[in-house]
């Protein structure tokens, strides 16, 4: 894991004059000194640590994939210089820039929230890093049952979680914003336009729109294709080539010992998301694996399910779809085939500890499988459907835009997607009808709904069996309870309820319910995303998230919301984005979605796993916490495991959400020398680690 960290002192330093050693990070690069000290803590690359200066107290320092070159960055600095933040934030790729003028510091989190930012006041002062535990282990923090609680409670609304974390005092800056310290004192600025709210913004035509989305995902590409390639380290921890093995290949000999390929890779499920990025990747001039001079094909990874045995036809589909993209010549095509051993809830006893809880680690050695065979730069497709898709609430922002005829194609199709029924008739009335609801609810009143449906149980309503028809209905609402609520206990629903009374008479209604929801479905996305890279984690392997980078969210926002809402229009821009790369061929059945493989997956995962569990809730900490009862949960497996319609992803944040608590209080050792936890672990004969 890799974060960035320093901190702004109302004088000269926080160590500066105290007893005792320097509170400094453990295996860290300085990148600048004090008293507004920044370091680079994890195995980062050379070319992802990149500081410009322009004197000795103006300086940038940026991290992760970013496309600018050296003049573009000092002219952001010098924009910067200024108070202007968006040039900070308008360059392709996915980063975190640090700008230091004087004493005032500025960091700069992104749009969708993958790459979060997160304070906490000390010593006087203001600490800062990109990781949340970091900064809890430099106070000592206790663990925050009320945010837990709401993120199990209502993980999609900004209003239950606001800007806290799993640790009592340690915040996270919002999606959109930067943090301006000044001497200590800190700041949250937005770089994001202000929109009028006596006029709405105008809409660009349909095919301008694409256009943009295109431009910005090729640009997206690009800067990871323009930057050194990279292959895992042979010195390393045990990466060395143990030799021949009966059977074995050194691709496989080295997927066994944990590292990836060189060069650059993709996932390519037969998905749209998936197969534009492997096309694109390696479409592109250039040579995608180029390594030490010697090119070498895109390797494009898919993963086959051999142990699911519920959505064989979907799943053949899709095997069919990813071996015909991969006929490309610009194309090396891998099929990871796995068992038992790879489904979901598989080997939950290992991994690593992650900064936050997320439903990612109950599937984390069936991800990390398929990524052990990826390269070590690889494409994933996450965050197209949230950029791209329409979220079912802005159904409501048509009709608040007057636009009734926009209405009719969606709701037709969402009557088709369940099948023929009785009661296939009556769904476009129910859906329009459910949309007129949320256009006429005022904002407040939305958000005191659900505060009331939390203390009074009310989850009948809410979508278990995944019907395309009940999401909809579910979706259209300011906010809603997330599937996990109804195991909680009525003390955790109270402390989330009073979190969302306080929102919906604190918080103002800024824009519309369909534009609100979907960009907290974004944030949620992006925030699984990064839970996701840490509980998978690959040594010497990058994972890359196109679809979520600054501009790419920004052309795909001003997607019409008339174009979204059109079934397929996820498909329909993608192919576009290809057509505009020049890839036009593509296999019948391109864009389909996956959602039966996915639950067919999972049900069997928990079939497998389920004695386990059950174990797991024996004695949970979240019974401890107050958060559950651990008999009903127990119930609620094994009912799942036996096939009844339960949402499956409520259990996911359940089972990953203990499985968190246990790592975190099972961890020993801190992030820091010279701080009281780390001097008492060593006292105790504990050595501690740098990674979190």
């Amino acid at each position: 894991m890799r974060w960035l960290v320093g901190w702004s002192s109302t004088a000269t330093g926080p160590a500066a004059g105290g007893e005792g050693p320097a509170v400094l990070p453990v295996g860290a690069q300085l990148l600048w000194g004090e008293p507004d000290p920044l370091w680079a803590v994890g195995d980062w690359r050379p070319d992802e640590v990149r500081v410009v200066q322009a004197d000795p107290e103006t300086r940038l320092a940026v991290f992760g994939i970013c496309g600018a070159t050296n003049d573009q960055l000092r002219v952001g600095l010098f924009a910067a210089r200024g108070g202007a933040l968006r040039h900070l934030t308008a360059w392709p790729g996915s980063y975190t820039a640090v700008v230091q003028v004087g004493r005032r510091i500025t960091v700069t989190g992104d749009l969708a929230g993958a790459r979060p930012v997160f304070h906490t006041p000390w010593a006087g002062g203001t600490a800062y890093a990109t990781a949340a535990l970091p900064l809890a282990d430099l106070i000592e923090a206790s663990l925050d049952v009320g945010h837990l609680a709401a993120l199990l409670a209502c993980p999609d609304a900004p209003e239950a979680l606001g800007a806290g974390t799993p640790y009592e005092g340690v915040r996270r800056i919002p999606p959109g914003h930067a943090l301006v310290l000044r001497a200590g004192a800190r700041d949250i600025a937005s770089y994001e336009p202000t929109a009028s709210l006596a006029v709405a913004a105008p809409q660009i035509a349909p095919e301008q729109a694409v256009d943009g989305v295109r431009e910005a995902l090729i640009e997206a590409v690009r800067a990871r294709l323009s930057g050194p390639r990279h292959a895992p380290d042979p010195d390393g921890p045990d990466g060395l080539d143990p030799g021949p093995v009966p059977g074995m290949g050194p691709a496989e000999r080295r997927a066994a010992r944990g590292a990836p390929a060189p060069g650059i890779g993709a996932d390519l499920s037969g998905g749209s998301a998936s197969g534009t990025l492997a096309l694109l990747a390696a479409g592109l001039p250039g040579q995608p694996g180029t390594l030490n001079g010697h090119g070498e094909r895109l390797l494009a990874v898919t993963f086959n399910d051999l142990a699911t045995q519920g959505g064989q036809v979907h799943r053949t589909a899709e095997l069919e779809r990813a071996r015909s993209i991969a006929d490309n010549p610009r194309l090396r095509h891998v099929v990871v085939a796995a068992g038992e051993e790879a489904l979901p809830y598989a080997d939950l006893a290992s991994g690593p500890l992650t900064d936050e809880p997320g439903p990612s680690l109950t599937a984390a050695a069936r991800h990390r499988l398929r990524l052990l065979a990826g390269s070590a730069d690889h494409f994933v497709g996450h965050g197209a459907r949230q950029v791209l898709d329409a979220h079912p609430a802005r159904l409501a922002d048509l009709l608040l835009d007057r636009r009734r005829r926009h209405l009719l194609r969606p709701v037709t199709a969402l009557a088709k997607a369940d099948g023929p029924s009785a009661q296939s008739a009556l769904v476009p009335f129910t859906v329009y009808r459910a949309a007129r609801k949320l256009a006429r609810t005022p904002y407040g009143e939305g958000i005191a709904d659900t505060a009331r449906r939390l203390l009074e149980r009310q989850f009948a309503d809410e979508p278990v069996a995944g019907g395309a028809v009940d999401a909809s209905l579910a979706a259209l609402a300011w906010c809603r309870p997330g599937p996990a609520a109804r195991w909680l206990t009525g003390e955790a629903l109270a402390q989330v309820s009073v979190r969302l009374g306080d929102a919906a008479t604190r918080s103002p209604a800024v824009g519309r319910p369909g534009e609100r929801r979907a960009r907290a479905a974004l944030f949620r996305q992006a925030a699984d995303l990064r839970v996701f890279e840490q509980a998978t984690e690959v040594r010497d392997q990058r994972l890359h998230a196109p679809f979520l980078d600054n501009q790419v969210v920004l052309a795909c926002r001003a997607l019409p919301d008339t174009l979204r809402v059109q079934p397929g229009a996820r498909a329909a821009v993608l192919r576009s984005v290809l057509s505009g790369a020049g890839v036009r061929d593509l296999p019948p059945g391109w864009g389909a979605t996956s959602h039966l493989t996915h639950v067919a997956s999972v049900r069997a995962g928990l079939r497998h796993a389920v004695g386990e569990l059950v174990g797991l809730f024996d004695a949970p900490l979240l019974a401890d916490a107050g958060l559950v009862e651990a008999r009903v949960v127990r119930k609620a497996l094994r009912a799942a495991a036996e096939g009844e319609p339960l949402p499956l992803d409520g259990l996911a944040e359940l089972v990953s959400t203990e499985l968190w608590l246990r790592r975190l209080l099972a961890r020993r050792g801190t992030c820091w020398t010279g701080a009281a936890a780390r001097q008492r672990a060593l006292a105790g004969g504990v050595v501690p680690r740098a990674r979190l």
